[in-house]
């Protein structure tokens, strides 16, 4: 499935501006899932790692997490990938290639998201790991020309005690490059109350708070976010959407929703891009900013979200410029990135350049 960027049938809404153009933040991004496929081929070729036809020729794969043995399909494909990554300039490369492709896409600020316990062993200790992290987020930062920050986040899979090791850690950094904390995996595993601990160890040292949560799980684990991890965003949160309580909620706490259209079709959550309720939840004063989620796994970057809407769903100019103010304002890049971004979003909805045909 190539990266639908630019150009649709002619039946779609006709593109006016260039979706790479407009300015945006990438605010949910994961570390491995943001390698590029042909990184993936050439590190499994090099070290003789036997990949599964759905990450070679049947790329990207077809994945459906409707139960757990689908999500246990999905995280097999993620650990296989993220076995490729054996040394220092594996990592190094990873996060450079995964900046310049945001730069491409019109990313002014990215935030790329990393467990370290999943990859103390083959680097020395989690310590180590998020050194060499920061290191290249810090170094991608400066050659591909956009900001960058880190999120570490837990696993929701493994003991809440785990959790809050790593929000230890991640406060130790706190402006030191980690810029927030956040829990991941499968929403349907663990007791979303036993993270509390974490968080708020987290929320002290003054980091983001950033959880997934309402994407495999409804409204009422959304709730269950609010109240016991007081999220600043919440990751996808799209079915916030399906209760008037839950979605004026979220919105009056400020909460914004990291949504990613493509990921959220092809895991099941949505059987069509039109039923991703982008409009709803703005309408309802939430901020929305979209993010690609796994591009390796999805098939699709960060230009690719805001283009796939404007042909599902015919957003025009001044929605998507919206949706890139939002991605901007709920980030954690430095107020004069921030500014001068927004300024940029303006002048690309004024502009008259119209994005390149076929």
């Amino acid at each position: 499935m190539p990266d639908p960027v630019e150009d649709f049938p002619a039946a779609s809404v006709a593109p006016a501006r260039s979706i790479t153009a407009l300015p945006k933040a990438h605010l949910h991004l994961h570390f491995t899932g943001s390698m590029r496929h042909g990184t993936l081929l050439e590190l499994a070729e090099r070290d003789g790692i036997r990949l599964p036809t759905s990450l070679t020729e049947e790329w990207p794969p077809e994945l459906s997490t409707a139960d757990e043995k689908g999500w246990f399909r999905f995280q097999r494909l993620y650990d296989v990938a993220r076995s490729v990554l054996r040394t220092e300039e594996d990592v190094r490369r990873l996060v450079l290639e995964a900046a310049l492709d945001d730069a491409a896409d019109g990313s002014v600020w990215t935030e790329i998201q990393v467990d370290p316990s999943g990859y103390a062993a083959r680097f020395g200790t989690v310590t180590d790991f998020t050194d060499l992290v920061i290191d290249a987020v810090r170094d991608a930062s400066q050659r591909a020309g956009i900001g960058m920050g880190l999120v570490i986040a837990a696993n929701r899979t493994r003991h809440p005690l785990d959790a809050r090791t790593l929000a230890r850690l991640a406060a130790q950094y706190a402006g030191r490059g980690v810029i927030g904390f956040g829990l991941s995996n499968d929403e349907r595993r663990g007791d979303t109350a036993s993270f509390g601990p974490a968080f708020a160890i987290a929320e002290r040292a003054g980091l983001a708070l950033v959880p997934h949560g309402g994407e495999l799980r409804g409204p009422a684990h959304v709730t269950q976010c609010l109240d016991h991890l007081h999220p600043h965003r919440l990751g996808h949160g799209v079915r916030a959407a399906e209760s008037d309580a839950v979605l004026g909620r979220v919105a009056d706490s400020g909460v914004a929703l990291e949504v990613c259209p493509t990921s959220n079709v092809s895991l099941g959550v949505f059987s069509t891009l039109e039923e991703v309720p982008i409009r709803p939840l703005m309408a309802a004063g939430v901020d929305v900013a979209l993010g690609a989620d796994d591009p390796l796994l999805f098939g699709s970057r960060l230009a690719g979200q805001y283009a796939v809407l404007r042909a599902a769903q015919g957003l025009t100019d001044g929605e998507l410029a919206e949706l890139g103010r939002m991605s901007i304002r709920r980030s954690y890049a430095p107020s004069d990135l921030v500014s001068s971004s927004l300024t940029a979003v303006d002048s690309w909805l004024t502009s008259t350049d119209e994005a390149p045909s076929a």
